[in-house]
């Protein structure tokens, strides 16, 4: 049987090599970086099945690995979680904005990394394919799951998977109220971890780039959000 393997992005080499003991005692298949750079080269060359992403990283930083990694169509679907030893909010917020799945705070349990890194993965392997013939027309707005692919008057948006998601959830049900843990069950899975605050960064995230077009998610507030009803 073929091993999942998890690439390590990390520049401390004894934090690099606890983490790969523990991984491999949970008998997972795993590759090293010592840089942001590396990590990307690694990327290419082996597709991990998934990314332990530190922050703090020299020359390219963890965020910005991040970013590539989910705007390129190569590597956007590959999980990504972030480890990072800074745990303010906005550091975690940024880094699901971006497309993270995850993240880990240092100093982390081993057990809970490895708890961590199964459940991202379970999460993953049973994640709803969209159907690409759901195409959805509404309110001057195109959007194709098959292509990932949202039009407004015909011209392309460049949004992260989760941006995508979100707005493909909440279009498919125009007037009908969700709330953040709604979103997030239905975008990530019932035991994804994140804060009130990710959903709406992401919400403001996607009115930015869909400009006009972004006044049809409306707030309802005390509640959550809803795809304006034609």
């Amino acid at each position: 049987m073929t091993k999942t393997n998890i690439l390590i992005v990390e520049d401390e080499e004894d934090i690099r090599e606890l983490v790969k003991y523990n991984l491999h005692r949970e008998n997972f298949g795993v590759l090293e970086a010592g840089s942001g750079e590396e990590g990307l080269t690694m990327v290419e060359r082996m597709t991990p099945d998934l990314v332990l992403l530190d922050l703090m990283l020299p020359g390219k930083d963890g965020l910005e690995i991040c970013r590539i990694l989910k705007r390129d169509e190569r590597t956007q679907d590959i999980p990504v979680v972030m480890m990072t030893a800074r745990g303010e909010e906005s550091d975690i917020v940024t880094g699901l904005e971006l497309g993270a799945e995850d993240y880990i705070v240092k100093p982390f349990s081993p057990k809970v990394l490895a708890a961590r890194v199964k459940a991202v993965l379970r999460r993953h392997a049973s994640a709803p394919e969209l159907a690409p013939e759901d195409v959805l027309r509404i309110h001057d707005m195109v959007i194709h799951p098959g292509r990932h692919e949202v039009l407004v008057k015909e011209r392309p948006v460049d949004l992260t998977a989760t941006e995508f998601r979100i707005l493909h959830f909440l279009a498919r049900r125009p007037g009908w109220v969700f709330t953040r843990y709604q979103i997030v069950d239905a975008v990530h899975g019932e035991d994804y971890p994140v804060t009130e605050r990710s959903v709406d960064v992401q919400i403001v995230g996607l009115r930015r780039k869909l400009k006009r077009a972004g006044s049809n998610i409306e707030t309802v507030r005390g509640i959550g959000y809803r795809f304006r009803d034609k």
